[in-house]
């Protein structure tokens, strides 16, 4: 079995069925493009989390009984604890600072002395910023600073975590759904055209045709239509985020240039992957019929 002989018999099995093609063309291209939208707004929605993530920070109130060295000892000890990106910190003299600068008061001039302690701030890991993580990090820091005073935003990294796993559920089950719905229209597509030639079908099977040998122009077939399905989508959505956004939303676009152009070889990647899927499937079902039927 030749090459250019499948190749030739693909390409001219959408030709004898113009019409199924065409519609099971038109309708994976919108699944694609639908797909590819929310593929550019996941990435992106996942960048933005990470970046949220990467905004996590601890706050370590170190205890009185610490002085400055010691405190400064624990510090260097912090920078080394799993998950931690980078610690500073902040002596009792830096700490009235950041009090003037924030309050406009100097802190030692209102009560005669420096009640303000001395402490670490940690930046956490995105891949740590959850919290099952810190509460694996909170101990360890206890350790290395005892009977230190450890904070942070539990009410925002939990509005992190809610809302990427409400995402991820959404996208993920529309994804599914819409992919499975383009399996079976490109499925649908190669079986209408295998049932109007099931005669030539079975005359090959009797002549000593293998099964491979006639499923293979229809795989051929449903590549074709899927391949052709994903470059029209990349370039709608090429159209779509270059040229519409590009010109009318710039910050938008400058938001999700970076997922898109990841997202436009997947299309096509994808629209081939479903359309073997979906006539590798059909093909089978169909040639057990008419064996069943011979």
């Amino acid at each position: 079995m030749s090459l250019s002989f499948v190749l030739k018999e693909g390409f001219s099995s959408i030709g004898r069925a113009k019409l199924p093609a065409a519609i099971t063309v038109a309708i994976s291209f919108f699944s694609l493009v639908l797909l590819g939208l929310f593929g550019t707004v996941s990435l992106s929605f996942y960048d933005l989390i990470q970046e949220l993530r990467g905004r996590v920070e601890l706050e370590v109130f170190f205890s009185d009984s610490m002085n400055g060295e010691a405190a400064g000892s624990a510090t260097e000890k912090m920078k080394g604890l799993r998950g931690v990106q980078e610690v500073s910190f902040v002596s009792r003299e830096d700490a009235a600072r950041i009090f003037s600068s924030e309050f406009g008061e100097d802190v030692v001039a209102i009560l005669g002395s420096n009640p303000l302690p001395r402490s670490a701030k940690i930046s956490v890991q995105p891949g740590y910023a959850s919290a099952d993580s810190l509460a694996l990090m909170v101990p360890a820091i206890r350790e290395v600073a005892p009977g230190s005073d450890i904070r942070y935003n539990k009410a925002f990294l939990g509005q992190i975590e809610e809302n990427a796993r409400l995402f991820t559920l959404v996208t993920g089950a529309l994804g599914i759904l819409i992919s499975v719905a383009t399996v079976v229209m490109i499925g649908y597509t190669i079986r209408l055209a295998m049932h109007a030639r099931q005669e030539k079908i079975r005359t090959m099977r009797l002549v000593g045709a293998s099964g491979a040998f006639i499923a293979a122009p229809y795989i051929i077939e449903g590549a074709l239509q899927g391949i052709l399905s994903g470059l029209l989508a990349a370039g709608a959505l090429a159209a779509l985020f270059e040229i519409g956004l590009g010109r009318y939303e710039p910050a938008l676009y400058q938001v999700l240039r970076s997922s898109a152009l990841l997202v436009y070889p997947s299309v096509v990647l994808l629209g081939l992957c479903l359309g073997f899927m979906g006539s590798a499937t059909s093909v089978g079902r169909s040639l057990r019929l008419v064996a069943k039927k011979g």
